[in-house]
């Protein structure tokens, strides 16, 4: 199907409220031409920044993307020093978030970041905090089992401090202690290189997403594999554990 009759058909129907994607591929789309894999992040940041925009116009509430992973400091340093910049990159272009009314929250660990990192996205959290069009987080220095041990530990402080009793701790109390706190769950994952694991990623928030696994490297995933992406999820029976009245 071509691209425009898929975003035909996808924008006439309830589109999911919150995708999360996992950006994978950037090394080995960089090793097949023969570059490095800095080359392949390069091209990665670019087909970000497409995604986004693309979210936004079809009216998609949030996006969160898996950028940088607790594990992923075990990489060569060169490497390492390469996506930070890309980060800063990106950050200090806020003002095509502001221009497109979206607002940006990165969710995962700051303290271990370099100051100069940590600064450009607090800027960037700052300038578009008023925005209220689409929420776009990026998951870095981000791991789902450390997200969920924060949580318990902030639980556990306020279950101490006299703030709340263990007879309140629900379901809706654990999430606003997590770092997604008022984000709605994930409806759709998407993974892209082929790969087909969670890599320690929104543990907690992909309960009853749909999850898609696609062979394309993150560089080559435009505006039409999107779309592809969507239109299947489209597909899907959501059912959240229950049954069809069939059944």
């Amino acid at each position: 199907m071509k691209k425009e009759e898929l975003k035909t058909i996808i924008l006439n129907k309830k589109l999911p409220t919150h995708i999360a994607i996992i950006l994978d591929g950037n090394g080995r789309w960089a090793k097949k031409r023969l570059m490095p894999r800095t080359f392949g992040h390069q091209k990665g940041a670019k087909t970000l920044q497409e995604i986004i925009r693309i979210s936004s116009s079809l009216g998609i509430k949030y996006l969160t993307v898996f950028a940088f992973s607790t594990e992923n400091w075990s990489r060569p340093l060169e490497e390492v020093n390469f996506i930070m910049k890309e980060v800063k990159n990106l950050c200090k272009d806020y003002q095509k978030l502001i221009n497109r009314n979206i607002k940006f929250k990165m969710i995962g660990s700051k303290e271990e970041l370099a100051p100069d990192v940590r600064e450009s996205i607090e800027t960037m959290e700052n300038k578009t905090a008023n925005c209220d069009g689409m929420t776009f987080l990026l998951a870095f220095n981000y791991g789902a089992k450390q997200e969920i041990v924060n949580a318990t530990k902030k639980i556990c402080e306020q279950v101490k401090n006299n703030n709340l009793t263990i007879n309140e701790i629900d379901e809706t109390i654990f999430e606003k202690n997590l770092y997604t706190k008022d984000i709605p769950p994930v409806d759709l994952l998407i993974r892209t290189s082929g790969e087909m694991r969670i890599s320690n990623f929104l543990l907690w928030q992909i309960a009853y997403a749909e999850i898609i696994f696609t062979k394309v490297y993150w560089p080559d995933f435009h505006e039409k594999e999107f779309y592809e992406a969507i239109y299947e999820y489209l597909g899907r029976n959501r059912r959240f554990g229950g049954l069809e009245k069939s059944e």
